[in-house]
């Protein structure tokens, strides 16, 4: 994972999103200030700015830190604090994370992953040949346990994702393609290998 700027609700936000979500919600009576009841299934209003979430992140899963396109449809918006748990943050774009399907359904309603706009330069290392992420030893100890949490629960350091950024890194190593390349596709491949004075 690498620090995900927030960028700015888009205009069209409130009329696409939030207001039909608060009326639903209303609607429905549910309080803005409690869980949702068990069961329920709140009216997905969010989809409506799946597009403009892609754009504004600029196709970056928030997670895995690593490009995809959205014409393969793995493209979701994962609810930071839960909708299950917060009804009044299902319809807020600050809340909203771009986020592949496998993240995010890893992901959940669990409270034990760090929020990628609160990710500093450093949290997270990477071992650049067998593609292993870790915490940064240099971490205190309470900093250090959350970004474990997170490797943990989202899976990150899964033999899918350690291929992944591997063959990132030998790909560019090989010649395939260039270092805006590696930037574009997989910028946490590329920052740990700046960090590491390997480019």
């Amino acid at each position: 994972m690498i620090h995900v700027q927030e960028k700015p609700e888009p205009a069209s936000f409130d009329a696409q999103v939030r207001q039909p979500g608060l009326t639903w919600l209303n609607k429905e009576s549910i309080d803005l200030d409690q869980p949702v009841p068990p069961k329920t299934e709140i009216k997905a209003c969010w989809r409506a700015c799946l597009d403009d979430l892609y754009r504004s992140y600029d196709g970056y899963c928030a997670y895995l830190a690593v490009f995809f396109e959205r014409t393969t449809g793995v493209g979701t918006v994962d609810h930071f604090v839960a909708k299950s748990k917060r009804a009044d943050q299902a319809y807020e774009w600050k809340n909203y994370r771009l986020a592949c399907s496998r993240m995010n359904s890893r992901k959940r309603d669990y409270e034990d992953v760090i929020d990628p706009f609160h990710v500093l330069e450093g949290d997270f290392y990477l071992e650049l040949i067998s593609g292993r992420i870790f915490a940064n030893p240099g971490l205190v100890d309470e900093r250090k346990s959350k970004i474990n949490d997170s490797i943990v629960r989202l899976g990150l350091d899964d033999v899918w994702n350690r291929e992944m950024r591997a063959r990132y890194y030998q790909e560019y190593r090989q010649g395939y393609y260039n270092e805006d390349f590696l930037k574009r596709r997989s910028p946490f491949v590329w920052k740990e290998a700046n960090r590491q004075g390997l480019l």
